[in-house]
């Protein structure tokens, strides 16, 4: 036996290579291995590396619907690993053959200096004659997930899930393993603990990233899956042994299959792996690190221009230039630095199935949009569009001049899904036409910022010209952010929102990319306070848009309330803010000029943290969510209506500090505090229903 050992940023790994050449991944940490060490020689065979299935191959383990087991991959003999380092940190890789196809399997993983997070992926090279043909792939495998501590898996393991749908994103549920029907006594389970896409809204029902706990020990795994389509990951047991399987998309979940001839490769899907042990906010902190790291570099994430959209609770895509100069008017009023002028633009009437040439509408704007842009740079603002150019309508006037090969197909027939055909960027005909419409904006109309919105999901692919639906997806997928990165290459200062019906693709695929994500298209703002109280979960805070839309008729907590939505994240404000009283109009104005003078500045270097030890849900009567960084905390508090004023917030790690707690908005309003130094506990009480406050905390 050979024992292979890193220790790098924190993290302790442990492999072992047999006298067969068979590795195993035995402990990957951010703690040294303890005493719960596998001595067992059968359940040592099921400490992969990595899982690769082929067609036409046998499945070694007993599996029922899991992903494991298959072959090749259980016949894969290492023959060396490689570490090199970039300008992120170490890489390393681990080299594996299989003898009787001579494929090539590597295993990569990146580290990044300071931080306890890898992002990992997986290489399969056909160095053979045959063509063979991927069914399943792991990018990342790990199988004692679940080792840390002595009280029994079920008594001490936790998992966190963050359900989505379209207007309730981001709402994390706590289960035990027990409650999704796991148990701890099973020889070889059949049952599956999984989270699984199919289609091009990524987040669709679940986010692409899931959070282990170890209650005992205080120990967080946590996870996502970098895929703007399909994706899987799964939680199971073999005998004593609990292991989490990550990857891309697969033949039996995803109907994902691919064909490699000889000399051809293939690259997995990433994913990003982080560990930590304390709070849940210890591991959210590093993914949040993590996921600043592999962000495109770009001035907007540390600007955070204030933006006004005039969709939510306002035009809802009926923009006129009659409507859109007096909110013009009253967004600079406010402080706006962007404008955006959202669906609508491009036709006279119903314009949902007719969408495709981007053309401006001169019934709705007679003297051309750029009447209108013009006048919102007069007025100190940079003007935005919205786009939705991944799809067609299906009464475009282009559909009849357009190649059917244009559009993604299945069995023979071009794919509909709500009025629209998607445009399949694999075609290079696609991506020039769409350069082209990217261009005129920019170019012509003077435009500075793009609402790019995507409002279908086109299920499993296209099988034109792929080898499996899948692959079509996949690899349309992946075209599409090769186009998108040549768009902010040739535009660096173009600021591009990703938006699919709100949050429907909260994917590091597309938020690599993008400086900012709109993270909901709920309208009612007191359940956008839960969805706000979570997004820096799911995504960097700088990159959380989230709508802010004081409504025509409401009081002053009303408009307190919305605004909080927004302060701590990206403000995406809307509403007919002409139609508030002063007083309420006043409201919006401090608060923006507070996000520009107060917060903005310090979101980019700060830290999510969640002081009510919980995350947000819509039946909670208090959200609370901050930023933490060395110097200060900024902390969002909402009441809805509770039965008391009171709430207690948990600060333990400023236990034995002295603290100075300030309002920072809305200024001069009520609030009482007391600070337990002994216990680090921080209670706050304010009066009235339905209203919020955003605190700062420097220790003293």
């Amino acid at each position: 036996m050979e024992k292979l050992m890193f220790q790098e940023n924190g993290l302790y790994i442990i492999l072992e290579v047999t006298k067969e050449r068979d590795i195993r991944l035995l402990h990957f940490s951010d703690m040294p291995e303890g005493e719960n060490v596998v001595d067992d020689k059968e359940i040592a065979t099921h400490q992969r590396l990595v899982e690769l299935r082929f067609a036409g191959e046998n499945v070694a383990k007993h599996h029922g619907p899991r992903q494991i087991g298959g072959l090749p991959g259980h016949r894969l003999k290492f023959q060396k690993f490689v570490e090199k380092r970039n300008d992120f940190g170490k890489v390393i890789s681990f080299s594996l053959v299989d003898e009787q196809t001579k494929v090539e399997v590597i295993v990569h993983w990146q580290f990044y200096d300071g931080i306890k997070t890898i992002r990992a992926w997986t290489e399969v090279i056909n160095h053979g004659v045959e063509e063979v043909v991927i069914e399943q792939v792991s990018s990342f495998y790990l199988s004692h997930i679940d080792t840390e501590g002595n009280l029994p898996r079920n008594e001490k393991m936790m998992i966190h899930l963050p359900h989505t749908s379209w207007s309730n994103e981001g709402m994390w549920k706590k289960y035990t393993l027990q409650e999704l029907g796991f148990y701890a006594d099973e020889i070889a389970s059949s049952k599956r603990i999984f989270g699984s896409n199919t289609g091009s809204w990524s987040s669709q029902e679940l986010a692409p990233m899931a959070i282990l706990e170890n209650q005992e020990t205080k120990g967080f795994l946590a996870w996502q899956i970098e895929n703007n389509g399909s994706w899987y990951w799964e939680i199971s047991g073999l005998k004593n042994l609990l292991y989490l399987q990550l990857s891309g998309p697969n033949d039996e979940e995803n109907q994902w299959y691919k064909s490699l001839k000889q000399q051809e490769r293939f690259l997995s899907v990433p994913v990003a792996i982080s560990f930590s042990h304390g709070k849940v906010d210890n591991v959210l902190g590093e993914l949040t690190q993590y996921r600043r790291k592999i962000r495109r570099e770009n001035q907007d994430n540390r600007k955070l221009g204030v933006i006004f959209n005039d969709y939510m609770n306002c035009l809802f895509g009926d923009p006129t230039t009659e409507k859109e100069l007096p909110l013009i008017d009253v967004a600079a009023e406010m402080g706006c630095e962007y404008y955006c002028i959202d669906a609508g633009w491009y036709s006279a009437g119903d314009w949902w199935d007719g969408v495709g040439e981007w053309q401006p509408s001169f019934e709705r704007f007679p003297n051309g949009i750029q009447e209108v842009t013009d006048y919102i740079r007069s007025k100190k603002m940079i003007p935005g569009l919205w786009l939705e150019i991944e799809v067609m309508g299906i009464r475009s006037p282009l559909v009849e001049k357009t190649p059917k090969d244009w559009f993604f197909h299945r069995h023979g027939k071009p794919v509909i899904d709500r009025g629209r055909y998607q445009l399949d960027f694999r075609n290079p005909e696609v991506q020039a036409f769409a350069d082209e419409i990217i261009q005129r904006l920019v170019e012509e109309y003077g435009v500075g910022y793009i609402k790019m919105d995507y409002n279908i999901d086109i299920g499993a692919g296209t099988d034109l010209k792929a080898d499996s639906l899948g692959d079509g997806l996949l690899e349309h997928n992946r075209a599409y952010l090769a186009w998108l990165d040549r768009q902010f290459i040739k535009y660096p200062h173009l600021i591009i929102e990703s938006c699919s019906s709100g949050g429907m693709r909260e994917d590091y695929a597309l938020l690599s990319r993008h400086s900012l994500q709109s993270t909901s298209d709920q309208e009612n703002y007191l359940k956008t306070a839960a969805i706000a109280a979570n997004a820096s979960s799911l995504m960097t805070p700088e990159q959380a848009a989230v709508w802010s839309y004081p409504l025509e008729k409401g009081d002053m907590n009303e408009v307190v309330f919305n605004m909080t939505n927004a302060l701590l994240l990206r403000i995406h404000q809307s509403g007919h803010l002409a139609n508030l009283t002063a007083e309420r109009k006043k409201l919006v104005k401090e608060a923006i000029e507070t996000y520009k003078t107060e917060i903005r500045s310090m979101i980019p270097e700060s830290l999510p943290i969640f002081p009510l030890n919980q995350f947000a849900n819509f039946e909670q009567n208090w959200h609370s969510f901050g930023l933490a960084n060395s110097e200060e905390i900024y902390v969002a508090l909402w009441k809805k209506t509770p039965e008391s004023n009171e709430i207690e917030l948990d600060f333990h790690e400023l236990h034995g500090k002295e603290i100075d707690l300030s309002l920072v908005y809305p200024k001069g309003w009520q609030y009482d505090y007391s600070w337990q130094a002994k216990t680090g506990k921080l209670v706050i009480s304010i009066d009235g229903e339905n209203t919020a406050r955003v605190f700062k905390i420097v220790v003293k």
